[in-house]
């Protein structure tokens, strides 16, 4: 396929790789013999890809999150963005192909505005060489009435049409944060979608994320079919549970897991990431500690933090290339930093204490 080509729904990019693992607890890894670097988008032999458990996708072991908190330090404006922006699309597109350049396969949406704003972007070119992770939460099932299969995909049918999208990589479909809270029928409706979106060839694989560990572990089990990829909090102090954790089950289904939230919502820094910050080089050496404590964990296939410049692009692929195992000194470092991340949480971010045990 040459590139700049338009690739069909149908064709799926013909870039998934069979199902073969790589090593995650090293430093920077090239990906395993029996894979070729020709199947993976945007391969860059300085960046680590990891396998998206049973999708068998190989993706960069960071990716580009949908939330771009404190993009106005960098471009001015705000707080809300949109495509009409002609500064924040420049930012954007600056930030989509440092991304490509260093290795950076894959890319997520959340909000209204990263959907349209990403797809905007996404050339054929860009579009052969990028994952494209899907959640759109206006149209999803954080809303009471939009919890039924055809209310879903309408919502996915909808935004592809208007995104000039044919169909995405993974639908991770938005539930209520509470997740436990969904009835039984609700949730078989939101797998019913997840099927239909499939069998059309609409989402190559399928999830859900959510902020709530126990019902993500019951739909696992329960779904595991439906469950390629998940989404959860995973920060820079999360740890597994001893005993009935959530990485059990993940482990048992082999699903492919991407990391919310690394940072704590911004509060794991001192600054406000501004490229004039006294703080700016301590906090991007405390954002390269959190990614590899995070990437110490081979069940978290990628952390996807929101990047506002490209020089934190470069930083989330320098994070990737240093040594994974942190040293005395580092560790501590980066508990104290954890400490205060805590302390400073606003209370609108109080529930992410939940995710220090998973």
């Amino acid at each position: 396929m040459q590139t700049g080509q338009k690739v069909s729904r149908r064709e799926f990019v013909g870039t998934a790789v069979a199902a073969t693992g790589v090593a995650a607890l090293g430093m920077t890894q090239s990906v395993s013999a029996a894979v070729s670097p020709s199947q993976i988008p945007s391969y860059n032999p300085q960046m680590e890809y990891r396998r998206l458990g049973k999708t068998g996708l190989m993706v960069s072991a960071v990716g580009l999150g949908g939330h771009w908190k404190r993009v106005a330090t960098v471009v001015g404006g705000g707080p809300r963005f949109s495509v009409a922006d002609a500064a924040f699309m420049k930012n954007r597109e600056e930030v989509v192909d440092r991304c490509l350049a260093v290795g950076i396969n894959h890319y997520d949406t959340v909000d209204d505005v990263e959907v349209y704003a990403y797809a905007k972007l996404m050339t054929p070119a860009r579009r052969k060489l990028m994952y494209v992770g899907y959640g759109h939460q206006q149209v999803e099932a954080r809303r009471a009435e939009l919890r039924t299969r055809k209310a879903l995909m309408k919502g996915l049918d909808d935004t592809l049409q208007k995104s000039g999208l044919e169909y995405v990589d993974w639908w991770r479909l938005i539930g209520y944060e509470n997740g436990g809270e969904h009835t039984f029928h609700e949730v078989e409706e939101i797998v019913a979608a997840l099927d239909q979106a499939k069998q059309q060839g609409k989402a190559r694989f399928t999830g859900i994320s959510t902020h709530d560990h126990r019902y993500l572990k019951m739909v696992i089990e329960q779904y595991p079919a439906q469950m390629d990829v998940v989404l959860f909090p995973y920060t820079s102090d999360s740890k597994e549970l001893p005993v009935d954790s959530l990485f059990d089950t993940i482990r048992k289904y082999d699903v492919g897991v991407l990391g919310i939230k690394p940072f704590g919502g911004m509060s794991l820094f001192n600054g406000d990431s501004s490229p004039k910050s006294p703080e700016y080089d301590a906090d991007n050496k405390l954002a390269r500690l959190a990614i590899r404590y995070i990437l110490h964990n081979p069940l978290i296939t990628a952390p996807i933090p929101g990047l506002i410049s490209t020089a934190q692009v470069d930083n989330m692929a320098l994070a990737v290339r240093e040594r994974r195992q942190l040293d005395t000194k580092e560790a501590a470092e980066l508990h104290e930093a954890n400490q205060k991340m805590w302390a400073r949480l606003p209370e609108n971010y109080q529930w992410l204490r939940k995710s220090e045990y998973v």
